[in-house]
């Protein structure tokens, strides 16, 4: 495969080591305190986007489980697709700094993480793969268990209709990246798609589906309350705390035509995880999943460049 180009060049970024979404819950109490000690650092890393290579595959795969976790979906396949269109979407890797040792081993490992990746997959014109079967049935499950009537009917009408394409949009990296790299990533997801389109390529959307991940500290509630609760998360109403992943992301969420959310606590999802302080609010975590026209994306982008700029 042809070298991968660089996209983009991002700023110098302060990245503090994070308890990963992946890492095993079992890990030994003098490893959870020297990850804590090591938390409080922080280190300057510069990073560039990249289209995907076959060595990219197991780190896309990791951040697809972060945001997948045990949903029955073939991730590994899913990776694959996302290399093998890699004239589209972007992964996240650290710039290789002239002058540092390249044998280090410990340094090419680093080079070769990725960090985030940035994608879109036709859910509608793959629909024949395994995996991308698995992921319908997966949106139409948990649309019919989470959402509103209203909602459930948007999903299923458009996923029932072949003429409509729905793209999978993916934006995912790794916790304590800021959500300034999202603006190229996304500048460049963009262009690249207006390219396919000009060549005829599937990728003329008319809806992305987004799975955002998100924590929340919720007060007890009752039933009635619940079934209140459901009604506001399709009017973009919230009754208790939200903490996004990705803080761009909410900025998507407003612009949704609908959206249902669950809470995934039982699966472990360790991303905020760790020893809570006695004054400390537990959030738990959810995933939301957005319904977005394909038209928005654009002037989205320009509300997130706008957002960033201010943080």
């Amino acid at each position: 495969m042809a070298t991968p180009i660089k996209k983009r060049i991002f700023n110098n970024t302060n990245l503090g080591d994070s308890n990963e979404e992946s890492e095993s819950s079992d890990e030994s109490s003098e490893s959870s305190e020297m990850k804590e000690y090591i938390s409080q650092e922080k280190i300057q890393v510069e990073f560039e986007g990249r289209n995907p290579i076959d060595a990219d595959f197991h780190g896309i795969k990791q951040l697809l489980q972060q945001l997948f976790l045990k949903a029955h979906v073939n991730l590994t396949e899913i990776a694959d697709l996302i290399i093998g269109q890699n004239y589209v979407g972007s992964v996240v890797k650290q710039c290789e700094v002239d002058g540092e040792d390249s044998d280090d081993d410990d340094n090419d490992n680093d080079l070769n993480d990725v960090f985030g990746v940035t994608s879109v997959i036709n859910i509608t014109e793959k629909q024949n793969l395994e995996c991308i079967q698995q992921l319908r049935s997966l949106l139409l499950e948990l649309c019919s268990e989470h959402a509103t009537d209203q909602a459930n009917t948007l999903v299923r009408s458009l996923l029932s209709d072949d003429s409509q394409s729905i793209g999978l949009l993916i934006n995912e990296r790794i916790i304590n990246i800021p959500a300034q790299i999202s603006v190229p990533l996304l500048e460049s997801l963009s262009k690249e798609i207006k390219r396919a389109r000009e060549k005829k390529m599937p990728y003329d959307f008319t809806y992305f589906v987004l799975i955002c991940k998100l924590y929340k500290s919720e007060k007890p509630q009752t039933k009635k309350k619940k079934l209140k609760k459901k009604q506001q998360q399709c009017d973009g109403n919230e009754e208790s705390d939200v903490l996004w992943s990705n803080p761009e992301e909410e900025l998507i969420d407003q612009e949704a035509d609908c959206r249902f959310e669950f809470c995934v606590k039982e699966d472990s999802d360790s991303g905020l995880s760790g020893h809570w302080m006695e004054d400390d609010v537990e959030m738990s975590p959810y995933r939301r999943v957005l319904l977005i026209k394909a038209s928005k994306l654009d002037p989205l982008i320009e509300r997130i460049k706008l957002f960033v700029s201010q943080q």
